[in-house]
């Protein structure tokens, strides 16, 4: 069975033609990060009018990648949520139409069931039951997946997502948009015990905090400036008022000149420390609990050297099988839709015409 899948649930347009929900034939993502990293993060207009220029140029190329046409698909697997409505409206009234046009079975998708799905496109896959950390910049969550359509939470974040605390950080420390990639390779130079950032654990709880670790890093820039001003300014009116102009790259301080202000890769790596511990040390109280010997790890968050390292020493202290997609499929892509939407044709899950996108949407 041969689905196509499309994804335009945030900034990236894709579209993928999996076979029998584990064997990737195309996967074409159109990223946008060079139009909205000038804006420090994702402009949901821009975002939209761009999928609208670029869902079918990506759909053409994933059929003709693949060696398919449309009449060989046995359906189509649209993300309907949740994601920025705008954006998700272009793929699903796309795969609507095509689907209306040419009598091919349409199937909804939710977008964090595709992530736990994108690690089934893997060989050897999980086989159920088996926990899934879900880590990506809109979402941080921890489920019980019993089976196909059989998911449980066990926990989810309170505030700020682990990816969106990256991005905040990142913005304050003047190293631009997406913070992911550029953090955890800054990371890998610096001290990860240089500053003790604070950990959100919530005892007793599977759920997850990180605006208080976001505050935290902005404190201590705030504290640092302060002290390295003082004695050489008459008024505290003279500091730098932006915040992203703290700290630059070559670990200057802005104000003063001082090149051993403080590391940049320290403050980086810290950072990432505390928000690693966090993650590992929830799905290991979450193995714990369940009695589960089986670890999903998904999300954009997971395509991150340090958690996916710690993940796997955690997993092998313990006993645990751990399953981590490439990191193509970590960040937001069709072939994972189409893994999980193929689960949904097999099981007779067709969805009707009226379909509509939402933007919040449980799993």
């Amino acid at each position: 069975m041969l689905v196509l899948g499309i994804d335009t649930s945030c900034d990236d347009t894709s579209a993928s033609v999996v076979e029998n929900g584990i064997k990737t034939l195309s996967n074409i993502i159109s990223s946008q990060i060079e139009i909205h990293k000038k804006y420090g993060g994702i402009v949901p207009e821009l975002a939209s009018r761009r999928h609208i220029e670029m869902i079918w140029p990506v759909v053409d190329e994933a059929l003709t990648n693949a060696g398919i046409k449309l009449e060989d698909l046995s359906g189509i697997a649209v993300c309907h949520g949740p994601g920025l409505i705008g954006s998700l409206l272009v793929g699903c009234s796309f795969a609507k139409a095509i689907c209306y046009c040419r009598g091919i079975p349409l199937v909804a998708v939710n977008h964090l069931e595709g992530h736990i799905f994108s690690s089934f496109l893997e060989d050897p896959g999980p086989s159920f039951p088996f926990l899934a950390l879900i880590v990506s910049g809109g979402h941080t969550c921890l489920y019980m997946i019993a089976g196909f359509g059989k998911y449980r939470e066990l926990g989810r974040t309170r505030d700020d997502a682990a990816g969106e605390a990256y991005d905040k950080v990142s913005k304050l420390l003047g190293l631009g948009y997406p913070g992911g990639p550029v953090i955890d390779k800054l990371a890998q130079k610096g001290n990860p015990k240089a500053i003790d950032f604070p950990r959100a654990y919530l005892p007793e709880s599977l759920d997850f905090s990180f605006s208080g670790i976001k505050t935290a890093v902005l404190n201590f820039l705030k504290s640092k400036k302060e002290s390295r001003v003082k004695g050489q300014q008459s008024t505290k009116q003279s500091l730098v008022s932006s915040h992203s102009s703290l700290v630059e790259p070559c670990d200057q301080c802005p104000v003063t000149g001082d090149k051993s202000y403080f590391s940049l890769s320290d403050i980086a790596a810290s950072f990432q420390a505390a928000i690693v511990d966090v993650l590992v040390r929830k799905t290991e109280w979450a193995i714990k609990k369940e009695h589960i010997k089986r670890v999903v790890l998904s999300g954009g968050v997971a395509a991150n050297s340090e958690l996916r390292k710690m993940m796997k020493e955690m997993a092998e202290e313990r006993g645990v099988e751990i399953f981590i997609p490439a990191i193509s499929l970590c960040t937001d892509n069709a072939a994972m839709i189409a893994a999980a939407g193929y689960q949904h044709l097999v099981s007779g899950n067709i969805a009707g015409l009226d379909l509509n996108p939402r933007a919040y949407m449980p799993l």
